[in-house]
């Protein structure tokens, strides 16, 4: 029987989402725990993490399991021209669930069904990244006491924005509208307009950081313009700080408004942000680790 995996935030339906986020809630409540002694869990990072890296090491380490992997493909055997499918197969052998980030969109979902373990896909590409999607729910759920009939607005990177694009998914059960702002060259992809279209999903677009767009919001979801992804230089120069955060823009928002972003962060939110209390982007972070812990335990059959 193949093994459970989390690939893209559609493999959660509405109550696994609700399921995750109780168990999440658990485990901030008490995140040390017993739960994976004898396990071995493989992060294969193909690509740069921080945040997500230390997270799922840190989920597991505080419930006892051990860590084998790379933080650098050059470190691995990929380096030497092993094929991707030959690095999964001997990991199964020796891990009880793989998480993977990986530059190619797709690359989770062929690692799911070559592995003989669960994968949890860490990003790959511009594609999905669904377990930030849940930390995301998590938050929102948090701060807002519900995830029903919320108003997003998300500004920046949404055409390459992985985290944006599982966003949009993942809130897809909970009558959510959107806003989106972005520059022409970065504007969010027609197959997430077509998506939301199919589902009635409200959602407007713009091309300036409108006061309308912010102050409308529950949740202003700021995202960095992502240099990585871009092929020609000169076109990243011209996008990288069209869209600037900044406490006053905040004086007219919502009283419940919380500013979230995946980080990291270079420009689009101003450091003068940090102090007002609707800044929550290092508290979501923080959520990374529990909510980690959740899938983690789902995947593996652990009672959490």
């Amino acid at each position: 029987m193949k093994p459970k995996s989390l690939v893209n935030i559609g493999d959660y339906g509405r109550d696994d989402i609700f399921r995750i986020l109780e168990s999440a809630a658990r485990f901030k409540q008490e995140s040390d725990r017993d739960l994976l002694r004898g396990k071995v869990c493989a992060t294969l990072f193909f690509e740069p993490s921080t945040r997500t890296r230390l997270s799922f090491e840190t989920a597991v380490s505080r419930l006892s399991g051990r860590i084998i992997g790379f933080s650098d493909s050059a470190t691995s055997s990929a380096a030497k021209g092993e094929s991707l499918k030959d690095t999964i197969v001997m990991v199964s052998n020796y891990a009880d669930l793989i998480v993977m980030r990986h530059h190619l969109e797709g690359s989770a979902r062929y690692a799911s069904e070559i592995s003989t373990v669960p994968v949890i896909n860490a990003g790959d590409g511009s594609n999905q990244h669904p377990t930030q999607t849940m930390l995301d729910l998590f938050t929102i759920y948090e701060t807002q006491g519900s995830l029903e009939n919320l108003t997003i607005t998300v500004v920046g990177d949404l055409k390459y924005g992985r985290t944006v694009h599982s966003l949009i998914q993942g809130m897809s059960y909970f009558n959510p509208t959107f806003n989106f702002v972005a520059p022409e060259e970065l504007h969010i992809p027609d197959k997430y307009k077509l998506f939301c279209d199919k589902r009635n999903i409200p959602y407007r677009e713009f091309t300036d950081f409108a006061p309308e767009a912010i102050n409308s919001a529950d949740i202003l979801y700021m995202t960095r313009v992502q240099k990585e992804r871009f092929t020609d230089l000169m076109e990243y120069e011209k996008v990288k700080n069209v869209y600037i955060l900044r406490d006053r823009m905040l004086a007219n928002s919502k009283e419940n408004l919380k500013v979230l972003h995946p980080l990291p962060r270079v420009n689009e939110v101003n450091q003068d942000v940090d102090a007002n209390p609707k800044a929550y982007y290092f508290e979501q972070a923080k959520n990374g680790m529990y909510t980690r812990q959740a899938i983690i335990c789902d995947l593996m059959g652990v009672e959490s």
